[in-house]
């Protein structure tokens, strides 16, 4: 997926980054300085996380010598933001990132009254939990091949009532969805397979390659998922996968060519590009 993060911090392999902040008051400023040291672009940003997520001055220390170690964020404080809400994130588990919440709106857009979601290829279920926040208590179903992320999920859907399951792709999903699917979000990894290395660090060392390799081109994933979800999608029903500007038009006639009409829809913001299918 294109990067989007931060800069990682440089690992301190040596204890010169973390000794200044550890033998210091941990005050905001001595907080910022380890931070900006270690590289962290928004330092101040990432200081008031961690200073409002520390109980003790050896919880804030012990917090900030895992950053500037080069542990993302969202792993050091256990939770990422996304559309408003605090999504548990655990080691080895796939970070939500904030242009996906552009696949929520377009996916709200096309079916504000949804009664059946489900999220593929959840990870931790960010997509699922947004939609359910957003509709009038629906449906909600994940799948994931990973089994961590499954856990995570199913933390973070609990009080949606959603329901979790493990396997590949539809193989993981009860039968019974076929043919009532209202919005079928599928946020599938599309990095191809020789960019993978050129990915941040904090993507390439913390996450799991299942959730980031998408093939040769970056679109094996998304035409086995475009291929077999008319036959998941009620009447009316979509289907929404992210990508990115490059692959966009092979993504497009991946859509198209298993019988949905479909549309790309683009926030140069967020640049964010998501291909949107509806089934007729």
């Amino acid at each position: 997926m294109p990067p989007t993060f931060p800069a990682s911090p440089t690992p301190a392999s040596s204890p010169d980054l973390v000794a200044p902040f550890s033998a210091a008051l941990p005050s905001r400023d001595a907080v910022v300085a380890a931070l900006r040291a270690a590289g962290c672009v928004f330092a101040e940003d990432e200081a008031a996380l961690l200073l409002s997520a520390a109980r003790t001055a050896a919880e804030l220390t012990a917090l900030v010598d895992r950053r500037v170690t080069g542990l993302p964020l969202e792993l050091v404080l256990g939770w990422a933001e996304f559309r408003g809400l605090r999504v548990a994130v655990a080691p080895g588990v796939f970070v939500p990132r904030r242009r996906t919440e552009f696949l929520v709106s377009q996916a709200l857009a096309h079916a504000p009254h949804a009664h059946v979601v489900v999220d593929l290829c959840c990870g931790s279920g960010a997509v699922g939990a947004a939609l359910a926040a957003a509709l009038d208590r629906p449906e909600v179903h994940a799948a994931d091949v990973d089994p961590a992320a499954v856990r995570c999920a199913r933390g973070n859907l609990a009080d949606a009532g959603g329901r979790v399951y493990t396997g590949d792709l539809f193989d993981a999903l009860p039968d019974a969805l076929r043919g009532r699917v209202d919005i079928l979000a599928a946020n599938v990894p599309y990095v191809p397979t020789d960019e993978v290395a050129l990915l941040p660090a904090e993507a390439r060392d913390h996450e799991p390659l299942v959730a980031l390799d998408g093939g040769t081109d970056g679109l094996d994933v998304l035409r086995r998922v475009a291929a077999a979800a008319p036959g998941w999608l009620a009447p009316g029903g979509c289907l929404l996968a992210e990508t990115s500007e490059r692959q966009a038009p092979d993504a497009v006639a991946a859509f198209t060519r298993a019988g949905l009409t479909t549309r790309l829809a683009v926030c140069e913001e967020l640049y964010a590009h998501v291909v949107i299918g509806v089934r007729g």
